[in-house]
């Protein structure tokens, strides 16, 4: 079989960046392996998000390059995939003459065959159905590279809450959870190849199960907390009004659930709450966050926010800086509301003004920004035990005296915390600084981003042991 180039581009969340690794592995048996060179490649994929105007835009203004590549190589196949390929389908072979295949969020493993037909037959293909099963097909597992500590694995997809300004359901489908057995296989095999930590995902982890009657995410969580040989489970996303109590005893139980949740609030205030269908109340919402900390003190929360949602007052929003001060959040992903195509509130009245929406948006993120810095220079003199991503890209050693200059590392707390540290050179050939290890790091610096450290030797094979903060 002939070698083919295959180029990904992928824009979006951590869904995309599973499917991308999914779109590679059903393509290999036709003989194509990844490439970064753009011009040279065979086949180019835009693997899209309809989430944000923004990203909508990037995937266009990329498509759009992407014309001129092909008239220099006529042969080029072009696909668009994704969340703007479900939204959009045929317009986009109408908007532009240069793609070949556009293929939706259930079509992946159909793929395949219409690049069989393509490279056959040079026609031009939509595929956008959607499918109730997301166990009609087996997950490619393919080769971990060596330094894959973490690796995604999707437990469910779509979404039944259909807030008022998200397209979610329209473009990903009704929820539907995979049989716990084939998660926990595919679990196995990402760890008989070397990852340690994996991030369950779904577009409501905390309501898996539930439609189709299987175990509850609590109950999968233990299950995957069983699995030998992986250090870590993390998951996204969660919706607040489905946290449920035996869900937040699990942050306190299980030895393997790193110390962080992600659980986004979007408003806080009531009213805007209930015009973006979130079904539950600031009240509520703080209840949640209390009985967290409450199973697991040090437990570090983030979430998401959306300014300027239409008819949003200036009250309203201080009610959000009030309840941002009010939990103290670890940190935040914040954006200015936008009309989504399909998404009820493009219909709403009462649209924000531009200007207002950076205005809320700047203050927003000045206040976390100013909650994130306290809260790391508060973890100086800490000692907290990470597991080794490896290397540090771009970031060069301090001292520069030392005969032999040591090299910056990095890793992640339990926390998701951010950890830079240096190690001298003559330190790297023990096994417990290998990528995909724990390592102890005593806090000496705070930054805005990350934190930055010195390593504390440990004994080889250091075991797995519930907590993160091994000293103050």
């Amino acid at each position: 079989m002939n070698s083919k180039s295959l180029h990904i581009s992928t824009i979006g969340c951590q869904m995309n960046v599973y499917d991308a690794n999914q779109i590679a592995g059903v393509l290999a048996p036709l003989g194509y392996t990844g490439t970064d060179a753009l011009e040279s490649a065979d086949l180019v994929i835009v693997n899209t998000c309809t989430i944000r105007e923004k990203a909508e835009q990037k995937a266009f203004s990329f498509l759009g390059r992407l014309a001129k590549i092909k008239i220099a190589n006529p042969s080029l196949i072009v696909a668009v995939g994704g969340c703007v390929a479900q939204q959009e389908g045929e317009a986009i072979l109408k908007r532009m003459p240069h793609v070949d295949l556009v293929f939706g969020t259930h079509a992946i493993f159909r793929l395949p065959a219409m690049v069989r037909r393509i490279e056959s037959s040079r026609c031009r293909i939509v595929d956008v159905r959607l499918s109730d099963s997301i166990d009609a097909d087996s997950p490619v597992v393919g080769p971990a590279t060596d330094d894959q500590v973490s690796a995604f694995v999707t437990i469910m997809r779509g979404c039944d809450n259909y807030c008022t300004y998200c397209v979610v359901p329209y473009v990903r489908g009704r929820e539907a959870s995979r049989h716990p057995d084939r998660i926990i296989e595919e679990i196995r095999t990402r760890v008989n190849q070397g990852v340690r930590e994996v991030t369950l995902l779904g577009q409501n982890v905390n309501s898996y199960g539930n439609k189709e009657g299987l175990c509850s995410f609590a109950e999968l969580l233990a299950r995957v907390d069983g699995v030998r040989g992986l250090k870590r489970i993390r998951f996204t996303t969660s919706h607040p009004k489905d946290l449920s109590d035996d869900l937040i005893r699990t942050f306190g139980r299980l030895k393997k659930l790193c110390r962080h949740i992600h659980l986004p609030v979007q408003s806080g205030d009531d009213g805007i709450l209930k015009r973006m269908n979130r079904k539950y109340t600031r009240n509520t919402y703080f209840e949640k966050i209390e009985g967290l900390r409450a199973a697991c003190p040090d437990i570090a929360i983030t979430s998401d926010f959306i300014v300027g949602f239409p008819g949003e007052t200036d009250r309203q929003f201080q009610a959000t800086l009030d309840l941002l001060k009010a939990v103290r959040y670890d940190g935040i992903f914040a954006f200015m509301y936008s009309d989504r195509p399909n998404a009820p509130a493009a219909a709403f009245s009462g649209k924000i003004a531009e200007p207002i929406k950076r205005e809320r948006l700047q203050a927003l993120l000045s206040l976390q920004d100013k909650i994130t810095r306290e809260k790391h220079q508060a973890m100086v003199g800490q000692t907290l035990r990470i597991l080794v991503e490896g290397p540090s890209r771009g970031l060069k050693s301090d001292d520069t005296d030392a005969k032999t200059p040591p090299i910056r590392w990095s890793g992640r707390a339990s926390s998701n915390h951010i950890v830079h540290f240096s190690v001298p050179g003559d330190l790297l050939a023990e096994k417990e600084m290998l990528t995909g290890n724990f390592a102890d790091i005593m806090i000496e610096g705070a930054h805005a981003h990350s934190l930055w450290g010195r390593l504390i030797r440990q004994p080889k094979n250091a075991v797995q042991g519930k907590g993160d903060t091994i000293a103050a």
